[in-house]
């Protein structure tokens, strides 16, 4: 339970972080063009697939092997910054040969300067990864926060006195030098160059290095393919579209995940415990998630012009598309990590695996003229096959759940889900003469209501079992009693 209790407060910081991030993107998208955001947004495609290919995971590693000791560390660091200074010189050379490929040749300097922050971030302090290894939840958060509200302070004041793409750029930069101090002041460790355990690291990492890039290359195909076909506009549309889709979905899954992770580490020996924590993960994400990604396809019509301004309105029906591509993703994630804790890195490379060649089939050969809104319908067909292929590649992996045992655990939210959408169209319809604003609120605060009442309504009709109602309410109930005056 203390695991689960980690990752709730964990959500709750990352989102007050994330509303800082949110603010900044709302001030960016209306001091900058969605030129300026496709330019950046093309240049990093490339950058995160050089980055990608030569990740070794070792901060994976680290918190996989129970028994680190300082000798991994020292050979992680190592390693890590070794790669990142060949990513940055791969980079270097790349760039000009990317700009031709966009058409573009402001992708050159873009790249080279995103090259030294690589170069520069490659250095980042490897004693920061036990805050995850060790749960220690609130210095894991310091550093994240810290960082990002130094990096959005500089970020702003660059895009009010520059007003074009290099904000975004030297931003970035700036932002990956702080993290690089702050991880140095926060943690004591300091390491030293050392080889002493690279065989140990690189025999979990090789399948973690094809893991990586396959996952990379199935969630960055479609921009890859739109940015050759479209100009800068059209896929600064596209990115930001795909960014806000994600929002909520991501935003619970990011800090999940980095609780699941060393909690199925430490119990994965003990099947029961490893068997309930994963149900729990699955159960927890679909109630929350399921509603969550619905909702951002339900409100973007209203939500859109009012959070980023009119000159962004085009992306309206990609939220939509893209956010409902976010209810099935948002189902794979406890299943990831799960096998990722077993050490089964192989399996998770097939599955990204095969998402990016279906994604690639559908592009390349089924629709090889795709415009924006027919490769967000590409996403959403490949993120719900994908649902279907990491259900039988975890199935096949381990005995640690049955089928039906996941089917359970999602029905609710599934049906609780109906009422919900019927609601939203329904306020949505009786308000539309109303203001943008007010049909938002509307929408929200009905959705929000129904789901809840829907939600609680089903667990209670089907015997209150075990699951992510019950822990929350228990959750809930001792948050309260914890603060309640003696």
């Amino acid at each position: 339970m203390s695991a689960f209790k980690g990752g709730i407060f964990t959500v709750a910081m990352r989102w007050a972080d994330r509303l800082l991030g949110l603010v900044s993107t709302l001030i960016l998208a209306r001091l900058l063009s969605p030129g300026d955001f496709g330019l950046v947004a093309m240049a990093m495609i490339v950058v995160g697939l050089v980055d990608v290919l030569l990740d070794l995971g070792v901060a994976s590693a680290l918190i996989q092997k129970g028994n680190a000791d300082r000798h991994d560390f020292d050979s992680a660091w190592t390693m890590r910054a070794a790669q990142a200074c060949c990513a940055a010189a791969i980079l270097t050379v790349l760039a000009p040969y990317c700009a031709d490929y966009y058409s573009d040749p402001r992708v050159t300097s873009v790249m080279r300067m995103v090259a030294v922050s690589i170069a520069i971030a490659g250095f980042e302090n490897i004693g920061i990864v036990s805050f995850q290894k060790d749960m220690a939840f609130g210095l894991d958060f310091k550093f994240f926060v810290t960082k990002r509200v130094m990096t959005t302070i500089v970020t702003i004041a660059l895009a009010l006195t520059l007003r074009s793409y290099w904000a975004l750029v030297l931003g970035s930069l700036v932002g990956r030098t702080i993290g690089v101090a702050l991880s140095y002041w926060m943690h004591g460790f300091r390491p030293r160059v050392s080889f002493r355990r690279f065989r140990s690291i690189w025999a979990f990492s090789q399948w973690n290095l094809v893991m990586n890039a396959a996952a990379y290359a199935s969630t960055r195909l479609d921009k890859f393919v739109l940015g050759r076909r479209e100009n800068a506009g059209a896929m600064g549309m596209y990115t930001l579209a795909d960014e806000v889709a994600s929002l909520p979905t991501s935003e619970l899954l990011a800090p999940l995940g980095r609780v699941m992770f060393p909690a199925f580490v430490r119990v994965k020996s003990n099947s029961a415990e490893f068997k309930r924590l994963f149900l729990l993960a699955f159960s927890v994400q679909a109630v929350v998630g399921i509603p969550a990604g619905l909702g951002v396809a339900l409100v973007a019509q209203q939500a859109v012009p009012l959070l980023l301004g009119d000159q962004w309105n085009a992306s309206v029906p990609l939220v939509q598309m893209l956010g409902l591509a976010g209810v099935f993703t948002v189902l794979t994630h406890s299943s990831h990590y799960m096998l990722l804790a077993l050490g089964k890195v192989r399996t998770l490379a097939i599955f990204y695996g095969g998402q990016c060649v279906g994604l690639a089939t559908l592009l390349f050969m089924v629709v090889p003229d795709a415009n924006a809104i027919q490769i967000a319908q590409s996403r959403l067909l490949v993120a719900a096959l994908a649902l279907l292929l990491m259900l039988a590649l975890a199935k096949g992996a381990t005995s640690a759940f049955q089928i039906r045992e996941l089917v359970f655990n999602c029905w609710r939210p599934i049906l609780a889900s109906v009422p919900m959408v019927a609601s939203v169209v329904a306020a949505a319809t009786l308000a539309s003469s109303t203001s943008n604003l007010a049909i938002l609120l509307i929408k929200v605060s009905s959705g929000v209501l129904v789901y809840g009442l829907s939600i609680a309504g089903l667990w209670w009709v089907s015997g209150r079992p075990d699951g992510a109602e019950r822990y929350i309410i228990q959750a809930l109930s001792e948050r309260f009693q914890t603060r309640r005056p003696s």
